[in-house]
């Protein structure tokens, strides 16, 4: 008797945009697993656009968008520069294409609020990448804050800091990213926030320019009151080199702090349980935030159910980031 194969579906990715994020660190990751695989690329430069279809094994590759959307692949993940995002998206969502997009969703929530309703109307999927919450660790916090272990919580911090010298990156021209330190890095920062502590009410902060000048903020910070009256804050910049990124979380009965999963790829991570009359505990992992997040994602679309981080999570991410802003 013959062996019955059982075949599964595969989930058919494109990819548009082809900086360094998608070649280095998004594509690779992507072909990790088993039941996703990369159809097609697109990329304002052709030759661009040829180059990674090439060395990835894509089977087409394209400059013209909307060329690109008529082929056959499920979804699409957008790693193109921030201000082309709100009309890929659309221009995505149009062609009954789900979309994972990169961060933040838009240069304005004005944008996002339209790319959800969008995304809503043709009946697609609409997420973002924010992947610091699908580090092990971080799913853990999350875990052993829903069973009050630490009692009620008082106070979220989260500092992601790095050294990013002004350049010819789009990162550092106002128009077509929105922002510097805050959109690129605190978006990160405040989806963590929201993860662990829920929605956010009040929003207070400063952007500035303390070593690098540039049309576009070096340094953010921002408090934040949560809607169960515990309090958040983050740092986050340009500016810093070998900074101590990390997140602390402080309750009525105990604390907790995770190490090396911000803006770290290859250090072990650490989560340490601070309780009273306990021992302290540690636990240590080592964890591809990108890896869980896709394996997220395409177990989502896969059963046809909404990704784990969605177009609202996108949205409220921007009106938090404008009202910092306008502080």
């Amino acid at each position: 008797m013959k062996k019955r194969i059982r075949r599964t579906k595969k989930l058919k990715w494109a990819v548009a945009g082809c900086g360094n994020f998608a070649e280095n660190t998004f594509i690779p990751t992507l072909l990790q697993l088993k039941k996703s695989i990369l159809t097609s690329v697109y990329s304002s430069n052709l030759n661009r656009a040829n180059f990674i279809a090439n060395k990835f094994s894509a089977t087409s590759s394209f400059n013209d968008y909307k060329e690109f959307l008529k082929q056959d692949f499920d979804i699409v993940y957008i790693g193109s520069a921030n201000y082309n995002h709100y009309w890929q998206v659309l221009e995505a969502a149009k062609a009954g294409k789900h979309i994972l997009c990169e961060k933040p969703l838009a240069l304005s929530s004005q944008q996002a609020k339209e790319m959800m309703e969008v995304s809503e109307a043709n009946n697609v999927f609409l997420t973002v990448n924010y992947v610091h919450r699908f580090h092990p660790l971080a799913v853990k916090t999350k875990e052993i804050l829903e069973k009050a272990m630490i009692g009620t919580i008082i106070m979220i911090s989260a500092s992601f800091n790095i050294d990013y010298k002004p350049n010819d990156n789009f990162r550092f021209e106002k128009a077509k990213s929105g922002g510097g330190a805050l959109r690129d890095l605190g978006t990160h920062m405040i989806d963590l926030l929201r993860f662990f502590g829920g929605e956010i009410s009040e929003v207070k902060g400063f952007t500035d320019n303390l070593v690098y000048k540039s049309e576009v903020e070096d340094f953010a910070t921002g408090i934040f009151k949560f809607e169960k009256s515990s309090y958040g804050f983050i740092n986050v910049s340009f500016n810093a080199q070998n900074a101590f990124n990390r997140i602390e979380i402080i309750g009525s009965n105990g604390s907790i702090s995770l190490e090396n999963i911000i803006g770290k790829k290859k250090h072990i991570g650490k989560l340490v349980i601070n309780l009273p009359s306990e021992a302290r505990k540690a636990f240590r992992k080592r964890a591809n935030k990108q890896l869980h997040a896709l394996r997220s994602v395409q177990k989502a679309i896969l059963n046809n159910v909404y990704p784990d981080v969605t177009a609202y999570d996108g949205f409220i991410n921007m009106k938090i980031m404008e009202k910092l802003e306008s502080n």
